[in-house]
């Protein structure tokens, strides 16, 4: 299926539906006039964009396997961080905020910073130091993210997360802040729906950390890697990484353990902080 046959049945489906283009777009997630060049062929939608019309279009679960499988044959599945820059990357944190909304258990493994879904709003300035944003683009972010982090309040939902120690030990902001945003992750890690785990260096590890990842269900995994974002929903890559998790799960700390390996670096920091 090419771009304008794709963009074709997304659109009958949604006259069929009896929906105007405006409110499908809005609870996709995206301009009327994105919507619009994707039902006219005019733009080649991600598995991403599919899978969103889809869920604003409500429709059956086989006519939803069958476009966004054909969305993923017929997309790159990689875009490039500078074109979410280019386009706002507040944009891309409500489309990753409208996927989340839809995900009933999300796991994500960090070798590389802390979760987002955690992160204080200082070290989301420390994340995107060197990413050369305006003050108003940053601020913008950092505004995008704190909004997703609502969801972790919601109870109906099981959020896991992996967290190397390097990452906690990781100095992307001062060391006060680091302290902060430590307290912070054991803060959330309280949470009846929040398991939060440190894979420390101490022990034996199962493989290679390789990349950043988060899993929605079991239906779609997003990688990050230096230069891009991709996003897959293959079912033998899900549950590739599904294995990668589960295999840096078993070897992290939780709970009483966790949280002392967390204190232990808090600590660290602070003690720094009174020799400055």
């Amino acid at each position: 299926m090419n771009r304008t046959d794709l963009g074709k049945a997304l659109r009958e489906l949604r006259v069929a539906s009896g929906k105007q283009a405006k409110v499908v777009a809005r609870s996709a997630v995206m301009s009327p006039s994105k919507l619009s060049k994707i039902e006219n062929g005019a733009l080649l939608p991600s598995a991403l964009d599919v899978e969103r019309v889809l869920e604003a279009l409500d429709v059956p679960s086989e006519i939803k396997a069958e476009l966004t499988t054909a969305a993923r044959k017929a997309a790159t599945e990689a875009t490039a961080w500078r074109i979410y820059r280019r386009t706002g990357l507040h944009k891309h944190q409500e489309e990753i905020q409208a996927v989340e909304a839809r995900t009933t258990l999300l796991r994500v493994f960090q070798p590389s910073c802390v979760p987002g879904l955690l992160q204080t709003p200082e070290y989301v300035r420390g994340v995107q130091q060197s990413s050369e944003l305006s003050e108003d683009a940053l601020e913008k972010m950092i505004g995008a993210r704190l909004r997703r982090q609502e969801a972790l309040y919601d109870r109906a939902r099981t959020f896991r997360f992996l967290i190397t120690e390097s990452v906690l030990r990781w100095r992307l902001v001062s060391a006060p802040m680091m302290a902060a945003q430590i307290d912070k992750i054991v803060t959330m890690s309280r949470m009846p729906n929040i398991e939060i785990g440190i894979v420390p260096l101490s022990r034996p590890m199962p493989g290679l950390p390789t990349a950043s990842f988060t899993l929605f269900d079991s239906r779609l995994v997003m990688i990050e890697i230096p230069h891009a974002e991709i996003i897959t929903s293959e079912v033998q890559d899900v549950e590739l990484y599904e294995e990668k998790f589960n295999a840096f799960h078993a070897v992290a700390l939780s709970d009483d353990a966790m949280w002392n390996l967390a204190a232990c670096i808090r600590d660290d920091f602070l003690k720094e902080q009174e020799t400055d």
